[in-house]
């Protein structure tokens, strides 16, 4: 495997703007001041990220009241989003990374094992962003059923 760039807890949050479901600019810094849960996934409208993002919503207030946003970020297109939003009922943000270069940047995307082979593609990964823009925990290839009750669980939520 090549080496790929991760992030560590006190790395600064590598800052970022994306079209969100609606094609709004959305940005990292917009945020500056709260915590953030940026989770990247592989792709809308699969089983796992279904279940993912629902876990999500399910928890958002409780997400919510605790201070932290949540965002999600995806290489989809910005229509496929929209349509994954509005089927789920997703309140949160998806953010499209089409290019995958936040990804990369993020350590999200690269090489991966998927059933047994090597191939390059999303790493799902959930960061914590704190309110001075720094990375206050990094997880990588956390599963997609159960993470967020784990994540609740390590946060105190």
């Amino acid at each position: 495997m090549t080496e790929q760039t991760r992030l560590a807890v006190g790395d600064a949050a590598p800052d970022f703007t994306l079209l969100d479901s609606e094609g709004n600019k959305v940005s990292l810094s917009d945020y500056r001041g709260q915590q953030v849960v940026v989770y990247f996934y592989p792709a809308a409208g699969t089983p796992g990220c279904t279940k993912q993002a629902c876990d999500f919503r399910d928890n958002l207030a409780e997400f919510n009241d605790a201070g932290f946003a949540v965002l999600g970020v995806s290489p989809d297109k910005v229509e496929k989003l929209a349509k994954f939003r509005d089927a789920e009922g997703l309140t949160f943000p998806l953010l499209s990374d089409a290019d995958k270069s936040v990804m990369q940047r993020w350590g999200a995307f690269g090489e991966k094992q998927n059933y047994g082979r090597t191939v390059q593609g999303v790493i799902r990964s959930t960061f914590i962003v704190d309110s001075a823009g720094k990375i206050a925990k990094a997880s990588y290839n956390v599963r997609a059923t159960g993470h967020v009750a784990k994540l609740r669980k390590d946060l105190g939520i």
